[in-house]
């Protein structure tokens, strides 16, 4: 799994997270789930929360194969004040 690739979307309490996935076993994988944990940033830099969602896994991944994902990960909008911002920074896979 290679580190997340972040964008800026148009509102602060969304980005758009990229992953590349690679399947070094043997055997193609069906099924999974990505964890996402997203940061809320404080104007100072204090980070103030983290936000955990999950999305399906870009299924399935032949074995030797590599693919990638993007998602749009969003906060309630309420938690992100003007002069706070986001950053997923944590990302987690369950393969099945």
């Amino acid at each position: 799994m290679s580190d997340p690739s972040r964008a800026a979307t148009g509102q602060r309490w969304c980005e758009k997270v990229t992953v590349s996935f690679g399947n070094t076993g043997g055997a193609a994988v069906r099924s999974g789930t990505v964890t996402f944990g997203t940061h809320i940033i404080g104007s100072l830099g204090i980070d103030w929360a983290t936000i955990r969602s999950t999305e399906p896994l870009p299924a399935p991944i032949a074995a030797g194969a590599k693919k990638s994902g993007t998602w749009t990960v969003c906060v309630d909008a309420w938690r992100v004040p003007l002069g706070m911002h986001i950053e997923t920074q944590d990302v987690s896979v369950r393969w099945e």
